[in-house]
Order: structure tokens, then C-alpha cells, then sequence
């Protein structure tokens, strides 16, 4: 089974479970405690946009990997939240052949405004910036990459109430992502991951 697949299942599990449970808990959900932090575990789903203009025709593959979030509400609409996740490992191609692999740790933070006043659904938007830094990075001799990259992230997501402080989250992000290439010192072009992240998790407020 391929990890689009596994996450497709995943997704829809969670959204079956949402279906059976939001409307009935709807009515507990307004009374729940609502304090100013919430922490969410995600299941996250990259989908790279593998842009090159090297002439390398260079790609990482896409993949399943794990999220945490924490959110700081300083009012009921307008929250902040980091996006963490640990060092990930991708394959590097070129022309569809395995040519290397690397790490990036993409810790995000985001500025949130949040929907009051929906019973069961609590949608939010978002915008701030990426911090990528590229790790253990292997390449062919005289091939190499920046370490770092600076972007843009906007993210859409609804938050749906489940039983006490427990919700049940569906998010999604668009990051920029992106790094020059060289080879033999001469800067060759820059490859963009900005990936798409389509998450699914659990989201728990106190």
C-alpha cells in the first residue's frame, strides 16, 4: 500500500468519525473549557511541487510524516501557531534516477484568525513564514545545495469539536520551500519544493 493511499484511509476514517460524532457533541462542545493553548498531533501528507529551473531535473519524492502544533489564542479569533516536526529524509532524483538524498526540519510559524459563532465547525486561516534547514545532504561530488530557505506559508483548516477538549482537525499548507543549486561552485538555478501539506489529526484545548 502506498503512503498516499495509507493516508487517503486515514482520512477518511477520521472524517467518517467526525460525521457520527461532531453533531451529537456540538451541544457539550460550547460548554467545554477553553483555555488560551491547544496542541494538535497531525498526520501530514507532502506533496512537492519538484519546480527546477537547474536543467538538472531534479525532484524529492513526496511522503507521509508526522506533525505537532502549538496554538496560542490571544483572543477567541486571532491565535498563533508552531508548526513543528522532526528532521525528515527525502530521496533526491534527477531525470527519475536516484541521484542522493537529504534532511530538512521545516518549523513554520503562522498567524491565525479564527471562526466564532458555527456550531461543530471552527474554520481558520492563516499566514507566516517557513524556516527550512537542509541536513546530511548527499549528493554527487561537487554537487551541493544552500542550507537554508526562507518562505511564505498560508494555511486553511477547520477544527471540528469532538468529546470535552478533544477536536478533530483537517488542515492544509502551502509552504515555500526552495534552495540554489551549484556544481563545482557555479550557481546552476534553484530547485522549489513549496510543497502542499494536507493533514488530518487530533487537536486537544486547556
Amino acid at each position: 500500500m502506498t503512503p498516499r493511499s495509507m493516508f487517503a484511509r486515514a482520512a477518511l476514517a477520521l472524517a467518517a468519525l467526525a460525521a457520527f460524532t461532531a453533531l451529537p457533541c456540538a451541544a457539550q462542545a460550547q460548554t467545554q473549557a477553553s483555555g488560551p493553548w491547544l496542541v494538535r498531533l497531525r498526520a501530514v501528507y507532502l506533496d512537492s511541487a519538484n519546480k527546477d529551473d537547474t536543467g538538472l531535473d531534479l525532484s524529492i519524492n513526496s511522503k507521509v510524516i508526522p506533525e505537532v502544533d502549538i496554538s496560542y489564542f490571544f483572543t477567541p479569533e486571532i491565535a498563533t501557531e508552531l508548526v513543528l516536526t522532526w528532521p525528515q529524509k527525502h530521496d533526491v532524483k534527477a531525470g527519475g534516477t536516484v541521484i542522493g538524498s537529504l534532511k530538512h526540519l521545516p518549523p513554520t510559524l503562522l498567524a491565525q484568525y479564527h471562526f466564532t459563532g458555527l456550531k461543530g465547525f471552527k474554520p481558520y486561516l492563516g499566514a507566516g513564514v517557513n524556516f527550512t534547514q537542509f541536513s546530511n545532504v548527499e549528493l554527487p561530488a561537487g554537487v551541493d545545495i544552500d542550507r537554508h530557505s526562507v518562505g511564505l506559508a498560508l494555511q486553511a483548516g477547520v477544527d471540528i469539536p469532538l468529546q470535552g477538549n478533544l477536536s478533530l482537525n483537517f488542515d492544509v499548507k502551502k509552504v515555500q520551500i526552495r534552495t540554489d543549486v551549484s556544481a563545482a561552485g557555479t550557481n546552476l538555478g534553484t530547485f522549489k519544493v513549496d510543497p502542499l501539506l494536507v493533514g488530518v489529526g487530533l487537536g486537544w484545548r486547556f
